[in-house]
């Protein structure tokens, strides 16, 4: 059997730790703090638990210097649930602003309404997902697609529209509810360099879930951050939003939400309701959210964002000079200018060498290397709990297979 030292895991999520934060928290489980509980079994309700999500909070704000003006939330269900709760929460904000500026004159109001647009950037799968998910809750006519990499890349995935192609709401025609992007496609390999630049005043929603704490990233050009816990961060079945608090402070009530014919958003996915109880209106897993804080701990100790940053691409950058070296053997999937720090893609030519190379790995202890079941291939992710010394074994077997299969 081997040892933990042995293993590099290059899955995609949930994603490996560090063994320093698992051996904490594991001694936390049993025994937290001296109280002959474990941090599972203290109420989510206790002071005990209020300090973990206080320092895990606090510590979120440091890393991302998150300015004055905005809150931080943790949800359950994963990224896939904010699908649903961004559409729910943003258009009762979008629609809250119109009513004031209108009077309450609900026809009025829903006269703009009828002409607003959610405007999504398709660039990979889970983007997708989150658009087909926006229009089956607030109408196909309310959502426009400014942006479809298929259109600019043959029919596949693998790259980013221009901004400036971008077909974006214009003003006159309609007004814009938010604008959804999806930072980086894990399935895909595909990575935003910056923020994408959209005219001013827009509504700028992100999901993170697989770059989230990797770079620095400036929190007040968005209105809205949110990533899935267990590629980064720490475990699967939270997640972490930053958002704006004038989206928190203006929201319709269910009974305008009835009259502009606006779907009411479960009580689990109101923002404001979650907020409003500090995270706390159900159980939330403390344990997870203590996990958490252990890991951005340790990054703040470590030099923060922006050591987390260069060392992504440090490894990133040696394992796609070495895809490059033998691009006749190894066809990385995304254009070049987009390629992910984080889920680096790609295809082996020659029949039964994907299976072989993954199968040489696992006997080297390098797991996690299969791509995604839905377009195959492999997938490295490389995230900030993998060391350069894993990568550094990793590259070493990528030429060693190189060799191999070339001779």
């Amino acid at each position: 059997m081997p040892t933990r030292p042995e293993i590099a895991y290059f899955g995609a999520g949930p994603a490996s730790l560090p063994t320093a934060v698992l051996e904490e928290a594991a001694a936390s489980l049993l025994n937290h703090l001296n109280t002959g509980l474990g941090i599972a079994e203290h109420s989510h309700r206790s002071a005990l638990a209020n300090d973990v999500l206080r320092d895990t909070t606090n510590r979120l704000k440091e890393l991302l210097e998150v300015p004055e003006g905005y809150s931080v939330i943790f949800m359950q269900g994963g990224g896939t649930t904010q699908f649903s709760a961004v559409p729910y929460n943003l258009f009762s904000h979008f629609a809250k602003r119109v009513l004031t500026e209108e009077n309450n004159d609900i026809e009025k109001t829903k006269a703009r309404l009828q002409k607003a647009k959610a405007e999504y950037v398709l660039t990979g799968g889970w983007s997708s997902k989150a658009c087909t998910e926006a229009k089956r809750l607030v109408g196909e006519e309310k959502v426009q697609v400014i942006a479809n990499a298929k259109d600019v890349n043959g029919g596949k995935w693998g790259d980013i529209p221009a901004a400036e192609s971008w077909n974006l709401v214009k003003e006159g025609e309609g007004e814009s509810v938010y604008t959804y992007y999806c930072d980086n496609e894990t399935v895909d390999g595909v990575e935003f360099t910056g923020v994408p630049q959209v005219p001013e005043g827009r509504y700028v929603v992100a999901d993170m879930s697989s770059n989230i704490l990797s770079r620095k990233v400036d929190v007040s050009k968005f209105a809205l951050i949110y990533a899935g816990a267990q590629k980064n961060v720490g475990t699967a079945g939270l997640t972490i939003l930053i958002i704006r608090d004038d989206i928190l402070q203006t929201q319709c009530n269910d009974t305008e939400l009835r009259s502009l014919g606006l779907p009411l958003p479960p009580i689990m996915l109101h923002y404001p309701t979650l907020t409003a109880n500090n995270s706390l209106y159900n159980t939330l897993p403390i344990f997870e959210v203590y996990i958490c804080g252990l890991v951005m701990k340790k990054l703040l100790e470590t030099g923060g964002l922006g050591a987390m940053q260069a060392s992504a691409d440090r490894k990133a950058s040696k394992i796609y000079a070495l895809l490059d070296k033998y691009e006749n053997l190894f066809k990385v999937v995304p254009k070049k200018a987009v390629r992910s720090r984080m889920n680096i893609c790609f295809r082996i030519e020659g029949e039964g060498l994907e299976g072989k190379f993954v199968k040489g790995g696992e006997e080297r202890g390098l797991l996690g290397l299969k791509g995604h079941r839905s377009v195959g291939g492999i997938r490295i992710s490389n995230y900030n709990s993998i060391t350069e010394e894993q990568v550094d074994k990793l590259t070493a077997y990528i030429e060693e297979f190189a060799k191999s299969a070339t001779a």
